[in-house]
């Protein structure tokens, strides 16, 4: 097999670390049942396929939630031991206290810890087997980048920020780079096939706002490696799929020619489908919204004097004003010279103010907020009148935000901090913009497990 045949993309890796994390788990389990006294788990009980199905819904649910399918965390030796150790301790306590779908409890206990035992050393045995093999350089993706001098800093950082890209080449008017892992070739010496060769390249990216940038020559080579099987893509295309957000270059003034709301915008299903479980989720959030008011109420006595609730004017769907419940966190008249930007480490933010945010409690209030049809599980985080003011002045495109209800988590909140200027809400509106355009109940699924995570890990604000 050629070697630029060998690489991985990001989704072939996660795919990759699924698939094989539950096949080295079973397996484990049937070497155990061969070898060892292992009464618990047993592969000839007619009920077998059922456990095996109930085990790996719980280690791919608990694995997404704990993170363990983050490419980061994958590749790095210690986040991978910690995350494999939680996944593994809450899919085996979930699994034992659900023995209608999964064998009853064994009256010698040790074969829990067998069981547990041979999950944690049979998964970590496949990810230590993908750090030392799958993420060596061989399988990294090679990338030559096209690109245009004005935009180069910017595709680099991006491109190479995700773990499965390496960019090998690139061709550009201006070839000064720090960079000396690059090979920078002017564009009028650029012979293509030798550089795809020479540098095992499996895929061109190709980015420029100069209409003259790409002459006839570059194009010519491109069109013949493109016959040859070569993937060639657009910078815009190649970060919204690497990324998982909308490119900053498309905000131009034909971005409407590209950019297309998604089809579960006008799906009457998909949407009462989706309200149904705001209803139904926003009942349960009430009921633990009121079974914490005496906790919050205790913490405000000590460490967060003043009034328990407050509310505060956002803008929701179509621009439409309402009033967003929230626990109080900040000391009294915090914003008594007018509205300002919550900061990192921000003084007006009390202690026990500071614990309601870390753990995301401080929003669950807005459960009644989602109930009364202002806001939705999921969607754009809702913005305040004053800033989204300034925020349309500065970003022509964020009123977009606005198609859809806004939420109690949203794609920008799980993959990107709290936002504390102009310049990280252009960076999060990126975000939301993708959600916008790929809306559907499987990437809303994701928002939630990835919500999960940011809850569990203490990443609020």
């Amino acid at each position: 097999m050629p070697y630029n045949n060998l690489h991985l993309n990001i989704s072939e890796r996660k795919l990759f670390l699924r698939v094989l994390d539950i096949v080295f788990a079973v397996l484990g389990l049937y070497v155990l049942n061969i070898f060892f006294d292992f009464h618990y788990f047993n592969f000839s009980n007619p009920n077998s396929t059922l456990w095996i199905s109930t085990l790996v819904i719980y280690l791919l649910v608990f694995g997404g939630i704990f993170e363990s399918y983050d490419l980061k965390v994958a590749s790095d030796k210690y986040l991978t031991l910690k995350s494999t150790v939680i996944t593994v301790f809450f899919a085996t306590l979930f699994y034992v206290f659900t023995p209608v779908i999964s064998p009853e409890l064994p009256l010698n206990r040790l074969q829990l810890i067998y069981f547990s035992m041979t999950l944690l050393f049979s998964i970590l045995l496949n990810r230590f087997f993908y750090i030392q093999l799958i993420f060596s350089p061989r399988f990294l993706k090679n990338i030559l980048l096209i690109a245009d001098s004005t935009q180069l800093k910017g595709l680099i950082a991006t491109i190479q920020n995700k773990s499965a890209n390496r960019i090998m080449a690139v061709v550009s008017d201006d070839a000064m780079t720090d960079d000396d892992k690059i090979t920078f070739i002017p564009i009028f010496d650029a012979n293509l096939e030798e550089i795809v060769k020479e540098e095992g390249i499996n895929e061109i990216v190709i980015s420029s706002n100069k209409p003259q940038f790409i002459t006839p020559e570059l194009n010519y080579q491109l069109i013949s490696l493109f016959e040859k099987g070569m993937i060639i893509r657009s910078a815009n295309n190649f970060i919204e799929e690497e990324t998982r957000r909308i490119s900053e270059t498309q905000l131009t003034s034909d971005f409407y020619n590209y950019f297309n709301f998604s089809k579960s915008h006008q799906n009457n299903l998909y949407l009462a489908f989706r309200r149904f479980l705001d209803i139904l989720f926003s009942l349960i959030g009430i009921v633990f919204f009121l079974l914490l008011i005496p906790f919050v109420f205790m913490g405000n006595l000590f460490a967060n004097k003043g009034k328990l609730l407050y509310t505060q004017k956002r803008v929701g769907k179509k621009g439409k004003k309402f009033s967003i419940i929230k626990f109080r966190t900040m000391v009294a008249n915090a914003e008594e010279n007018g509205a300002e930007w919550a900061q990192k480490n921000d003084g007006r933010v009390t202690t026990f103010g500071r614990i309601l945010r870390k753990s995301r409690l401080d929003e669950i209030p807005q459960f009644i907020n989602v109930l009364k049809g202002d806001m939705s599980l999921i969607g754009p985080r809702p913005e305040r009148p004053e800033f989204v003011g300034v925020l349309e002045k500065e970003l022509p495109f964020y009123a977009i935000r606005h198609v859809v209800k806004p939420g109690l988590t949203g794609w920008a909140q799980v993959m990107y901090p709290y936002a504390r200027s102009v310049d990280d809400q252009n960076k999060k509106l990126m975000y939301d913009l993708y959600y916008i355009k790929e809306r559907s109940l499987l990437m809303d699924l994701k928002i939630v497990v990835k919500t999960i995570s940011t809850i569990l890990f203490f990443r609020g604000t």
